[in-house]
């Protein structure tokens, strides 16, 4: 089997590890217990505004308590069938793993082919990730001035500005926090949430029996048909402050790469979910005989013995309530940063043991003054409660949609499934949003903007990177050209290895051919490294790198590709380095052993690939290595322990001068592409590629900054790419 046989889209894509074990159930429950601290805050912390906004408009509270029985049966049934139903038992299923069928395939090509549709499936997507990060803004800051404006239940002549400051101090604290990581915040904060929903339970329980125990029955979605009848126009618009008692639902999915799907699955299912029900009953049974406390009754609805305590547990369980968008906000921009979404950032992984918890400081400081900003400009729950709901509405939305085509193209189910999926979520979450369009002049515009602004950003980092990598393709030095040079390629070569970083999978990066005519010198050992991104979550450790030759032996030049799932973490540099001279080596070494340990496989130095003429490459026929060829090109797929490095082998030559280069040393040459816009480019394309995107380009993390590349032994080469 040649090579050249092989899909030649292998090194752009990776798979889910195999062998990734599954966790153990003290796993599982460490993860579930710390998810309570770091997913489920928000979700918790609802009850203190949910009741208030509802009822912050023209809707009025009568006798026969048919509103506070038909909000109650409202916020139930949104509770079970979006976070309960469709989160947990959807949502959290999804994966990028699985056998197509013609419907997927054909919504595959659909966007394959039609690059309008790929734009709007983008702009979708960016959209609901925007509103997401959006919330990453507007949770601490409802949250927290919540909890805080209590203490004006007891201490009624303190001075609105007093409460907004202690706010803004709490959130600073918040903030500084970050740093220490999702681990050690997990373990501090959720002991903070189990006591909160304890206690939130066992209140509802007590107003329940002590108030109004009949309140069970607005668990019927009669009362929900019935509210709507009776309150007409002013109930529909009060849905807008409903919907808030399902905000944070969309940080159980943001937060996978901090936890497992399971963890998250068993905490919101055993202990979240009942303890909400059980609080938003025991404040409407409150509601229904104390009418005249709707803008303060989850306070007012707290025993006075207790008032103090809860408050205390109330203020950190809003602190730990934003918590979980920050934490969410993180893992989305780490996530958009790999599939180069989003400009670059410094990312920082806090925990050896749980993958993916992570910690970004330009976003978490960002977050923090638009969060104090939001509070000290706003300064009332209501109006923030506003915004908070529109944004919700819009990415729970924007889920289902998305989720739709999930259940075609991973799922690999009918259509029809997908349309039932979307007519029936779909329905139910537009009538949120129509609600919520209505409270747009009243704080609804503040997610919107927001969203505007980020989303631009992201579309013009995708574009502006797209088209450079474009250009990069079109300008690819042919290995023609650098063959034709001889083993020297016109230079001297000097004792060590040149890893030469590119974004391009085949071929010579132009910024080499730039280096080669500027330099007289050049290293014994040329290796041109490859670090992609790819649309999988992992990619297992014998799937990582891909191992080529470029040119015969003697010119000693090799390729490499290393693969990363956008949930992946990178290697250390040191580690890296080590690693890729061991897999040039196994190389190496399965090229002159491969038919002396293998009898009955075929080998042939001298094959060329039929894709790219002028590079040689093994090739390999024999059903045992069918599994372990891949090709792009002039890469060969190198698994770890496959081959290993023996005395008296064909190749000690070869290895011995690999093995002397690196003692010699490793220099990393970095290719520094800097986009231009075209003369005969329109003046907006100007305008985004030579301001927006230079802007950008200019303050945003450098490569070698990502890839820790050690300053001493770093040389960088600049050229322009017009786009």
């Amino acid at each position: 089997m040649s090579s050249a046989n092989a899909p030649s889209f292998a090194s752009e894509e990776g798979s889910t590890p195999a062998g990734r074990r599954r966790p153990s159930c003290k796993t599982v429950l460490t993860l579930a217990y710390q998810s309570l601290g770091v997913v489920y805050g928000d979700l918790s912390t609802s009850p203190l505004y949910v009741y208030k906004t509802t009822f912050s408009g023209k809707l009025s509270l009568h006798e026969d308590d048919e509103e506070v029985f038909g909000v109650l049966s409202f916020i139930f049934w949104t509770l079970t069938l979006i976070p309960l139903f469709k989160y947990i038992y959807f949502v959290l299923s999804a994966d990028d793993n699985g056998e197509d069928t013609w419907q997927s395939s054909m919504l595959k090509e659909l966007f394959k082919k039609h690059p309008r549709f790929r734009n709007g499936l983008l702009i979708v997507v960016l959209l609901g990730t925007c509103m997401t990060i959006g919330d990453g803004v507007l949770t601490p800051a409802i949250s927290v001035l919540s909890a805080v404006s209590g203490v004006g239940v007891k201490i009624t002549h303190l001075h609105e500005n007093y409460i907004v400051a202690i706010s803004c101090a709490i959130l600073v604290g918040l903030f500084s926090l970050q740093h220490h990581g999702t681990h050690r915040v997990g373990f501090l904060f959720a002991p903070i949430v189990t006591a909160w929903l304890l206690c939130i339970s066992g209140i509802g329980i007590y107003n329940i029996f002590r108030w109004n125990q009949s309140i069970i029955r607005a668990l019927s979605p009669l009362y929900m048909f019935r509210f709507l009848k009776s309150t007409g126009i002013e109930g529909w618009v009060s849905l807008g402050g409903v919907v808030l008692c399902i905000t944070g639902a969309e940080t159980m999915f943001a937060n996978l790469g901090h936890f497992s799907p399971r963890s998250i699955k068993m905490a919101f299912s055993f202990l979240v979910y009942p303890c909400l029900i059980l609080a938003y009953m025991g404040e409407a049974a409150f509601l229904s005989k104390h009418h005249e406390d709707i803008q303060r009754s989850f306070y007012k609805a707290i025993p006075e013995a207790v008032f103090w305590p809860v408050f205390v547990v109330a203020t950190l369980a809003a602190i730990v309530g934003s918590q979980a968008v920050i934490s969410a906000t993180f893992s989305i921009i780490s996530q958009c940063c790999s599939l180069s979404c989003f400009p670059r950032v410094k990312i920082v992984h806090t925990s050896n043991q749980i993958y993916g918890q992570i910690y970004i400081p330009e976003v978490n400081w960002i977050l923090m003054c638009l969060c104090l900003a939001v509070t000290i400009g706003l300064r009332n729950t209501n109006t923030i409660g506003h915004a908070y709901g529109f944004a919700v509405t819009i990415v729970i939305f924007v889920t289902t949609c998305l989720m739709s085509l999930v259940i075609i193209i991973a799922w690999k189910q009918k259509i029809m499934m997908a349309i039932a999926f979307l007519v029936f979520f779909g329905s139910i979450e537009l009538l949120y949003i129509s609600a919520s369009f209505i409270k747009i002049p009243e704080g609804g515009w503040i997610p919107i903007v927001l969203s505007m602004i980020f989303m631009s950003v992201m579309y013009i980092w995708n574009y502006g990177t797209l088209k450079k990598h474009e250009f990069d393709l079109e300008n690819k030095v042919s290995v023609n050209r650098i063959l034709v040079l001889g083993p020297t390629l016109g230079m001297v070569r000097v004792p060590g290895i040149g890893l030469v970083y590119g974004d391009l999978v085949t071929g010579v990066p132009a910024v080499f051919g730039h280096f080669a005519t500027n330099l007289p010198a050049f290293h014994q050992i040329l290796v041109f490294v490859c670090i992609k991104s790819v649309q999988v979550p992992f990619v297992s450790e014998g799937e990582r790198f891909l191992i080529g030759r470029i040119g015969p032996k003697e010119f000693h030049i090799f390729r490499c590709i290393v693969r990363y799932g956008y949930k992946d973490l990178q290697q250390d540099i040191y580690d890296f380095e080590n690693i890729l001279v061991s897999k040039i080596l196994a190389f190496v070494e399965m090229e002159d052993n491969l038919q002396a340990l293998n009898k009955g496989i075929t080998y042939d130095l001298r094959v060329s690939n039929p894709e790219c003429p002028d590079i040689f490459v093994p090739s390999v026929t024999g059903q045992k290595f069918e599994q372990d060829l891949l090709s792009s090109s002039d890469t060969y797929l190198v698994k770890p322990g496959d081959f290993r490095l023996m005395e008296g082998s064909f190749c000690k030559d070869e290895s011995l001068e690999i093995l002397k280069a690196k003692e010699s040393g490793v220099v990393y040459i970095l290719g520094h592409s800097y986009a231009r816009a075209k003369k005969s480019s329109s003046l907006i394309k100007k305008f985004v590629i030579d301001v927006i995107y230079a802007f950008l380009s200019k303050n945003c993390r450098g490569p070698n900054d990502l890839l820790n590349l050690p300053h001493s032994l770093l040389l960088e080469v600049g050229m322009n790419s017009y786009v």
